[in-house]
């Protein structure tokens, strides 16, 4: 008669796994605080360029994208949650509503971008150098550079929390594979990742939308 053979044993150490994904999110904060460093030396320069070149965006559509961000991290807190309650099917419909309002805000800022290029406000046009004085060039300089880097930051943490939608779903339809524990510790990491992308939105929308 053959022993029984014991069930696998899956190591898991959530706290090195979270140290490691806090000194990841120390280097993108490091990235940001030079772009904010930047701008804060421009705007002193710059001060009432900046003041009247802000007048030119869509206030109205940066609260919307910052109303679509805050919700999407509670979304994102109750997909995590969810899954430590071992409710796999609810974590993904959490996740999966947080992927969507990525897209949201990814739409809108899109639209955004669209209408500024229609009037030739975008880096290097003819029409920005003619009309508009160097501070505003600069300002409009900082303004796509730095929204384009978090937007480029909102499709990697998309991107992100659609592969651990994928491992959430397997969870949900089979009892096989990660317990919701260790699926729980991965997706947590990547809801840290979606949060500096809320905070970071936090910080441009005051500094590009609220200035005027």
């Amino acid at each position: 008669m053959s022993a029984a053979v014991p069930a696998p044993h899956t190591h898991r150490d959530p706290e090195v796994s979270r140290i490691g994904m806090w000194l990841f999110l120390l280097t993108e904060m490091l990235l940001f605080a030079g772009c904010f460093l930047a701008y804060a030396v421009f705007r002193v320069r710059y001060s009432g360029d900046f003041h009247f070149a802000a007048q030119e965006l869509n206030l109205s559509l940066g609260l919307v994208n910052t109303l679509v961000l805050l919700t999407s991290s509670l979304t994102m807190v109750l997909a995590i949650a969810a899954m430590e309650q071992g409710r796999a099917g609810r974590a993904a419909a959490w996740t999966g509503a947080t992927i969507a309002l990525g897209a949201v805000f990814l739409v809108v800022k899109g639209f955004e971008w669209a209408a500024k290029f229609r009037h030739g406000i975008y880096p290097n046009s003819p029409a920005l150098a003619a009309a508009h004085t160097p501070g505003e060039q600069v300002f409009y300089g900082l303004y796509y550079t730095l929204t384009g880097l978090h937007a480029l930051h909102v499709v990697i943490g998309m991107v992100v929390l659609a592969v651990m939608l994928v491992f959430v779903l397997r969870a949900a339809r089979s009892a096989e594979g990660e317990g919701p524990g260790a699926l729980a510790d991965r997706l947590e990491n990547a809801g840290l990742y979606w949060h500096l992308v809320d905070v970071i939105w936090i910080f441009l929308f005051p500094l590009f939308y609220l200035i005027s």
